[in-house]
């Protein structure tokens, strides 16, 4: 998923093409706005942890381009490519490092399991829309 501020920012794109880039085949690919709800749900198993008003209002505050994207070990090597959490701590040449505004506004979100991808893509699309 590229976040709000990466979306507004002008990034999308360049980010898009990143991805190709590393090898992902994008099966599927949406903008579209969080509601309040939706941006609590999807992060529900942040609910107990301090930060997750803010993340709530954050991923709710604009568009995001939600994705699934498929390749050999996709989960590990996206990670990879989007590097640290913290872009001050995110390789060169990783996503976060070159289009993260902070830990909190980090740009993208990618999966952190096989079995959450698989959450997380149910969650934007149908199988309608994976192609």
């Amino acid at each position: 998923m590229i976040k709000p501020e990466a979306v507004q920012s002008g990034y999308s794109g360049k980010i898009i093409d990143m991805i190709i880039a590393a090898g992902f085949n994008i099966k599927a690919l949406k903008k579209t706005k969080l509601t309040k709800e939706q941006a609590g749900a999807f992060y529900a198993v942040h609910k107990e942890r301090p930060f997750y008003g803010e993340l709530v209002d954050y991923m709710s505050s604009g568009p995001i381009i939600a994705a699934v994207l498929e390749k050999e070990n996709a989960v590990s090597d996206f990670r990879n490519l989007i590097g640290a959490t913290d872009p001050s701590e995110a390789a060169e040449g990783t996503i976060r490092k070159k289009y993260a505004e902070s830990k909190a506004k980090n740009a993208v979100h990618g999966s952190d399991s096989d079995q959450n991808a698989q959450v997380e893509t149910e969650f934007h699309f149908t199988t309608n829309d994976i192609v």
